[in-house]
């Protein structure tokens, strides 16, 4: 594959400058504007209060919208039927900014500088290595929802006080796509020199672990010695969906500093994984690290935890790079129609699509809460097919991205508290059943492809589905101080545990927040592409050399 020389795109809209700033509770000026209304669309579309009570909310229980199951358009979408929908938007978004607003208040107050918050107990924790994980993570967040002054309380923080200079391993993985991809993301959006140069240092540290024989990187570094080893539950083996999730990272920050190895090495990677040729592009999750020559350790394949990623950066690395790198491209529409052939299903009685796993040869009927990113990026890639949206295999995967996004609403729709537990198992008479695994950690995805398809399509179908499940959030997972996990997705009376991740703020807050923003700057069809823990960056202008 031929490298790739990059600048990135100018800011052209001046969003550093913050001159477009959001004018909350506030409509824009052709609000009043009438369009004759031609759709068929049957739900009403609520504006909503802004002392809406958040706890008389009731959810309404699943099966319902049962015309959207096969992934079908069923209502015709007009101007006014968008008009009507924006302006609830803008009349929910509030909420969600007000939400955000409590969760860093209680950071803040509470924890601030630490990794994570205690949002039952107060205090926090530095279990990610004592690098501010939360607040880094955020930041982007605090800047799209206009939140400016918290912004630079956070830059200041980085700048001054952000040590990235730690004798302990971390997760090279998590780090980067938290802790880099937090950094660069603020730097992006507002121009801060103090954002890059934090970037490069925990760049470089993290890049000790590209060190070995293989070029497939150890899953853990020490950020003070650049000692770095797999992490010892793996039994020595490379995952990878934590390997083959690194590149948009550092492909940035290659761009953004002038250090083209960041780019060179991360991308190496992929030129491996592609070499590993595997079957019909289904890729197993654990990968013997020791050799010079890489080999698949074992034939676990899940588009769910440990392999997920991959191939959502199969994708974005090819849209990052301007749509030139073909070499992406290909091993993404692999991957997919090897998705198609063996692992998209459809449940008995009532027909939801959903994507299985394979173990041992046998499929699995496992789907995780995590696998439900892959309505928004099959929606992302039939947008973007090379061979038109209209064409056969676009029409395809964008189906088939809406289908699965039914699905995954259902799962929030169909417990007792509005919220999907962190996986199911397909295969009994009611489609499927929650099994052992009835929490919830504040998981993203799924307000992740509800995002992406309200952009694309413009159906204001989402926009509902995405609100019902911030209600229920608001109402079941609110502390005094933030937000917590559930234990039990269908136990009404439970409290919130003590723990909020980092990506509670970086990716949930933020997709719920977009979701309901007609008048975000976000562009991810020209000009943005999201890394996996939903930090924005801009695309490359490329030049081959």
């Amino acid at each position: 594959m031929q490298s790739v020389e990059y600048t990135i795109a100018e800011d052209t809209d001046n969003v550093r400058g913050g001159l477009l700033r959001r004018r909350f509770a506030v409509p824009p000026q052709n609000a009043d504007t009438e369009y004759e209304d031609e759709s068929d669309f049957p739900y009403g579309i609520k504006t909503v209060p802004y002392n809406h009570d958040f706890t008389k909310w009731k959810p309404p229980g699943g099966n319902c919208f049962t015309e959207y199951i096969e992934g079908d358009d069923p209502y015709i979408i007009t101007k006014a039927l968008k008009h009507r929908s924006d302006a609830a938007a803008r009349t929910r978004r509030e909420h969600i900014r007000n939400a955000m607003k409590h969760a860093w208040n209680g950071y803040k107050t509470h924890a601030f500088g630490k990794d994570e918050v205690f949002p039952q107990g107060g205090g926090g924790q530095n279990n990610w290595g004592g690098m501010g994980t939360t607040l880094v993570d955020a930041l982007d967040t605090l800047w799209l929802m206009d939140m400016k002054d918290e912004f630079w309380e956070g830059r200041d923080w980085v700048r001054d006080s952000l040590n990235n200079d730690i004798n302990r391993y971390v997760s090279v993985f998590e780090t980067t796509i938290r802790s880099l991809g937090g950094l660069l993301s603020a730097y992006d959006l507002s121009g801060d020199k103090a954002f890059l140069d934090k970037a490069d240092d925990l760049g470089s540290r993290l890049f000790e672990a590209f060190d070995t024989a293989s070029g497939i990187p150890n899953g853990q570094v020490n950020l003070h010695t650049g000692d770095s080893r797999d992490a010892s539950w793996t039994a020595g083996k490379a995952l990878i969906a934590e390997f083959g999730t690194l590149q948009v990272e550092f492909r940035y920050l290659a761009a953004a500093t002038g250090k083209s190895h960041y780019a060179e090495k991360s991308e190496h990677v992929f030129e491996i994984i592609k070499q590993m040729n595997a079957p019909k592009g289904l890729y197993p999750v654990y990968v013997q690290n020791t050799q010079k020559t890489p080999s698949f350790s074992g034939n676990h394949v899940t588009f769910g935890a440990m392999g997920d990623s991959v191939y959502e950066y199969m994708l974005k690395i090819w849209l990052q790079g301007g749509k030139k790198e073909n070499m992406y491209r290909e091993m993404w529409d692999k991957s997919i129609q090897g998705l198609h052939d063996e692992l998209l299903l459809f449940s008995n009685p009532n027909g939801l699509t959903y994507i299985a796993e394979k173990y041992k040869g046998k499929l699995d009927h496992k789907m995780d809460h995590l696998a439900c990113f892959m309505g928004g990026a099959l929606a992302l890639g039939a947008y973007t097919d090379p061979q038109g949206l209209e064409s056969e295999r676009a029409q395809r995967d964008l189906k088939s991205a809406k289908a699965l996004a039914y699905t995954c609403y259902q799962m929030y729709a169909r417990s007792k508290t509005g919220i999907a537990p962190e996986y199911v198992r397909f295969g009994n008479d009611n489609d499927y059943n929650v099994g052992h695994a009835h929490y919830y950690i504040l998981r993203p995805e799924t307000v992740e492809t509800l995002f992406i398809l309200n952009v694309l399509t413009g159906d204001p179908i989402y926009r509902e589905w995405g609100w019902e499940i911030f209600q229920s959030i608001e109402k079941y997972c609110k502390t005094k101080i933030a937000y917590g996990h559930l234990t039990d997705v269908d136990q009404q009376e439970l409290e919130p545990e003590n723990r909020m991740e980092s990506f509670f703020l970086a990716e949930t807050m933020k997709y719920l927040y977009l979701l309901q923003d007609p008048d975000t700057d976000i562009d991810i069809l020209n000009k943005h592409v999201f890394n996996t823990e939903a930090h924005p960056l801009r695309i490359f202008k490329g030049s081959r050399r």
